[in-house]
């Protein structure tokens, strides 16, 4: 992909979610949805990979109307030495219930790291003279079939990468008593131009584990969602257990 048609991504982008929410909000105001979160985690594991090698806070804002959400996630290693693994990402998703059950989604997302040595306006691609920029673009596909709690996913980088990787997800979520648990595996089937991004130039299993989801009462009043996962890189033979909680 050309340098020059990134910020037409971006301009497009910007425009489908102001035209949209500006329609929105004009004829169904009661119909916005406004949230915002944040996570504490023992370790960023992202896609089978440790992201960060500290404990990390994680904050969310999410903007959303009939099917469409804007929205932006941040991860920040709580350690002061471990600062390249600080990440801000901006997205734009919209999902489609389907009438016989279950839903379609599609969902852009711009990663940007701001302590990988470009500033946030540093859009360049890979093979600009001056290097590659701060941000990596990426297209992703949902889709949950009816009747089957079963989720599916894949996204590839559409910019900044010349391998274009690819990354496939399956999860499955049931219960246990109180408990919520999600089975999930992924993979990706290689890049040979650009094998570093997720470790291979081939299909292997990047993440593959479980997570356990449960409301810990604090108080009377209060109870504290807590999340543990279990999960293994048969890539890079490791495995993770981490423990996180969300306000």
């Amino acid at each position: 992909m050309k340098t020059k048609t990134t910020p037409i991504l971006r301009v497009a982008a910007c425009l489908a979610a102001l035209t949209t929410l500006g329609a929105s909000w004009a004829g169904a105001q009661d119909a916005l949805d406004v949230s915002v979160g944040v996570d504490v985690v023992s370790r960023y594991i992202w896609r089978g990979i440790d992201a960060a090698d500290a404990p990390s806070m994680q904050p969310s804002m999410t903007l959303s109307v009939r099917g469409l959400s804007v929205g932006a996630w941040g991860s920040y290693s709580l350690s002061n030495n471990l600062t390249q693994g600080d990440e801000i990402d901006l997205w734009l998703g919209y999902t489609h219930e389907l009438s016989e059950g279950g839903s379609l989604g599609v969902l852009f997302t711009d990663y940007y790291f701001p302590n990988a040595g470009g500033g946030l306006s540093n859009y360049r691609n890979y093979d600009t003279p001056d290097g590659p920029g701060a941000h990596v673009l990426e297209v992703g596909a949902l889709f949950t079939p009816p009747s089957v709690p079963v989720s599916l996913a894949a996204y590839v980088n559409i910019y900044n990468d010349e391998g274009h990787n690819v990354f496939f997800q399956a999860s499955y979520p049931f219960a246990v008593g109180g408990t919520s648990l999600t089975l999930f595996a992924a993979a990706t089937p290689g890049s040979e131009k650009n094998p570093g991004y997720y470790g291979t130039d081939q299909f292997k299993f990047l993440h593959v584990g479980i997570t356990a989801k449960k409301e810990v009462p604090v108080s009377d009043r209060f109870s504290l969602p807590l999340w543990i996962s279990w999960s293994a890189n048969p890539n890079l033979d490791i495995a993770y257990l981490v423990v996180g909680f969300s306000l």
